[in-house]
């Protein structure tokens, strides 16, 4: 019997990304790491001076708790380090540590292994199209989302190709 939605965009859109995280989890999980850590991970190391909580769970589209459960897991594997040395001693800064840093290259790994997986189901042409139809798909859901006023910001939507 054929599933009612295997004709919707929707609900092929949400199979798919189930699939592509559970993939993902698994390579992960390979490195010591739940999903969504290693996005916390590739976002400090974008900073080298480190970042505050709130800037990361702005960057991260996550509520400041769900940062700070993440970047205590983190800081509990040695990952990254709070300093909060601040001026006024109320903002937390977190940065990567050596290990953090040399655990981001076992995270490139995995996510280029599964890129390379999905990008060889397509030929150049192929790929091309589906990435422009996802961006477009985020864009128009993306526009009622940001006017709710939900943390989804307009940088998670990429436009280039």
């Amino acid at each position: 019997m054929k599933h009612p939605g295997r004709k919707s965009i929707g609900f092929q859109l949400v199979l798919a990304a189930r699939l592509h995280r559970t993939r993902m989890a698994i390579l992960l999980d390979e490195i010591g790491l739940f999903p969504g850590q290693e996005h916390a991970l590739q976002i400090l190391a974008q900073n080298q001076d480190g970042m505050s909580m709130g800037d990361l769970s702005r960057a991260l589209h996550v509520r400041p708790p769900t940062a700070s459960k993440t970047i205590t897991r983190l800081a509990g594997q040695g990952l990254v380090e709070r300093d909060g040395a601040s001026p006024d001693g109320r903002v937390v800064r977190v940065k990567l540590t050596d290990s953090g840093r040399e655990k981001l290259k076992r995270i490139d790994e995995a996510t280029e292994q599964l890129e390379g997986e999905l990008s060889g189901l397509f030929d150049n042409k192929e790929a091309r199209r589906l990435r422009k139809a996802l961006r477009r798909i985020s864009r128009h859901l993306g526009e009622d989302i940001v006017a709710e006023g939900d943390p989804l910001g307009e940088d998670e939507v990429d436009t280039e190709d």
